[in-house]
């Protein structure tokens, strides 16, 4: 099985690196791609053990972008040997923005009434803390019943306890990866808040040159749909499960919810730049 798309504790999942290489191999998974939300710090940790597992290891990030004002995320993949050094400088200052929005982040709950601290997210998200690890906070205390629950009445870009974090714009984000010498593909794009086809030509011109048409979240109409808007963009297609170990209990490495089923050439046709064959 092939999965492009997990993340570890380095960003928002609960397993380590050594753990999440452990799980797949357990999984049954010879390729994995690990896609950290603005870091590659996991990627770096589970490259030796990964390399004695015997697991085809593959570079990649999750990258918060906006688009139109709204948060949307970008998935790269690099599949080379090139030099990342201009990249993850870049990355570093996107880290930066990410801890000032938090320390903002705890004011606002704090005078909604909440007695959560900086150091205790800190302490679920280390180096890398979100707002899933606010999320937790929230549930833990008992000041909401779920992580839903927390995203909607206070998270959530429209809920009353978000704060703005400065955010590259997504072209800036495809062009960072592009030069990078990665792959640039639109992630979960049925979570995408505009319509996801009347977008395509912008996305497109950015220089976006793949779309992630499998997916957890994606049933088989979704899925026939991003593959025939890669086709017709001439894009490469990528897929993975999304997995977060036990923060997303129903989603499994290789198998999302039950659901996914990538095709086995998907990594040589992206190591070869191919797009979809017609269905």
């Amino acid at each position: 099985m092939i999965d492009l798309h997990s993340h570890t504790n380095e960003s928002d999942g609960t397993c380590s690196p050594a753990q999440l290489v452990a799980e797949a191999v357990r999984a049954g998974v010879h390729v994995l791609g690990i896609t950290d939300h603005d870091t590659l710090r996991g990627f770096d940790q589970a490259v030796p053990v990964a390399r004695e597992a015997g697991l085809d290891l593959i570079c990649g990030i999750e990258l918060s972008t906006k688009l139109h004002g709204q948060s949307v995320h970008l998935l790269g993949y690099f599949l080379g040997d090139d030099g990342l050094t201009e990249f993850r400088n870049w990355v570093i200052e996107m880290q930066a923005s990410r801890r000032d929005r938090n320390i903002r982040l705890v004011a606002r709950l704090q005078e909604l009434g909440f007695d959560i601290t900086l150091e205790e997210a800190e302490a679920r998200g280390r180096g890398m803390t979100g707002r899933p690890h606010f999320a937790q906070l929230l549930v833990e205390k008992g000041y909401v019943s779920s992580l839903r629950e927390a995203f909607d009445e206070y998270l959530d870009e429209s809920a009353k306890g978000y704060v703005y974090r400065r955010e590259p714009q997504f072209s800036e984000g495809v062009e960072r990866l592009r030069k990078a010498g990665g792959i640039a593909s639109l992630a979960h794009p049925v979570r995408v808040k505009r319509d996801v086809p009347s977008l395509m030509p912008e996305l497109a011109e950015a220089g976006m040159n793949a779309i992630e048409a499998y997916h957890s979240d994606h049933t088989d109409r979704d899925t026939e749909l991003y593959l025939g808007l890669a086709e017709r963009y001439g894009l490469m297609v990528t897929g993975g499960s999304d997995f977060h170990g036990t923060a997303k209990p129903g989603v499994m490495l290789g198998k999302g919810g039950g659901n996914l089923q990538i095709p086995e050439d998907l990594v040589d046709r992206l190591r070869n730049g191919s797009t979809p064959r017609a269905r």
